[in-house]
């Protein structure tokens, strides 16, 4: 495809108004990084969506974390976005300094080895994530199991994209066109978002994160206005039919399960949580519930849905930076606020 013939589509567009969202926080990223907002038409406008894991989890996941963390001989292994994250009054990173025992890691298979250097020491991951990362959770219980490892526990908050992306469009978010998520495809495929395309009359636009990529994708999203279509921009990676066996792998040790979203509430059907056979390498995910956002002024949540821009908030670049963030999107590099705040983003 003539990138240039593209870029002088989407930049003389002057159809109807288009919302189009990109679910996936790297394809936020990626958006600010190429300056593809300045090359659109005024009429096309790109809104992020709720594809931060760390961003929609809910405070009250991290107020049972941080609850364990302070119990003698545990340790909670996390990812680093997670420990910075606000819970109800704080954060893991606070809780650091009160005696709790926190570590990050960059695989969660780093588990292992730790489990079996400290028998005496309880290691709970905190899981949490989309499709992408659910196939790593469920070959690090494939791997405890088989090796009779008894003192690590997940709490889990996974996550799945194609239900909530269905609730945003009953909850008539402002969209005309999804960049479907370029990573979770490459699991689900993209026969997952051919009903909620069809339901709604909405074109779905599987990309890649390339400049390049997502414009070819954003042309193909703009040119089928109004179609109930799925269409994969990113084949090179993404398969229609996605990853069979990792799905597999998935269904062998997690169920489906409503899931809590931070500012959204629960989703039915949206999470995944270890099967009940599984019940003992649970850490209290099933005891979880719904929590409102503790900063009513906060507007993670409309960010989250497409309802608001992250400058909208009042929060915002005033008490609501990265260094002190008052809500998850402005914690994670994947997170909206975050996004726009280190790129000067105001489109």
């Amino acid at each position: 495809m003539d990138l240039k013939k593209v870029i002088e589509y989407l930049g003389s567009y002057d159809g109807p108004e288009m919302n189009i969202m990109e679910v996936c926080g790297s394809h936020t990223g990626a958006i600010a990084k190429n300056g593809i907002p300045g090359l659109l038409s005024p009429k096309i406008h790109l809104i992020s969506g709720p594809g931060c894991p760390v961003c929609v989890t809910p405070s009250s996941y991290v107020d049972h974390l941080i609850e364990l963390s302070l119990k003698p001989d545990t340790c909670i292994v996390t990812f680093g976005d997670l420990i910075r994250v606000p819970g109800s009054e704080k954060s893991l990173s606070m809780v650091k300094g009160q005696g709790a025992r926190v570590e990050m890691v960059y695989s969660p298979m780093d588990i292992i080895n730790m489990a079996k250097g400290e028998p005496d020491t309880t290691f709970i991951f905190a899981a949490v994530g989309f499709e992408t990362t659910m196939p790593v959770y469920a070959l690090l219980m494939q791997s405890i199991i088989e090796e009779h490892i008894e003192n690590v526990k997940l709490l889990t908050a996974l996550k799945t994209m194609p239900e909530v992306i269905e609730w945003l469009c009953d909850s008539k978010a402002p969209v005309n066109g999804f960049i479907a998520p370029g990573h979770v495809s490459v699991i689900t495929g993209i026969h997952c978002f051919e009903s909620i395309a069809a339901k709604y009359n909405i074109p779905f636009g599987v990309a890649g994160f390339t400049g390049e990529q997502i414009l070819i994708a954003l042309y193909g999203i703009v040119k089928a206005h109004g179609q109930g279509k799925v269409m994969n921009f990113y084949p090179s990676v993404v398969k229609d039919d996605g990853n069979p066996k990792a799905r597999d792998l998935i269904n062998l040790y997690f169920e489906k399960s409503p899931a809590a979203w931070r500012g959204m509430g629960i989703v039915d059907g949206s999470g995944m949580v270890l099967k009940k056979e599984y019940i003992s390498y649970d850490a209290g995910s099933y005891d979880l519930t719904y929590d409102h956002k503790a900063n009513a002024a906060c507007s993670c949540d409309q960010v989250l849905m497409g309802k608001k821009k992250p400058y909208e908030c009042p929060l915002y670049g005033k008490v609501c930076t990265p260094m002190t963030p008052q809500g998850a999107c402005m914690v994670s590099t994947e997170g909206g606020c975050f996004t726009y705040y280190t790129n000067n983003r105001h489109d």
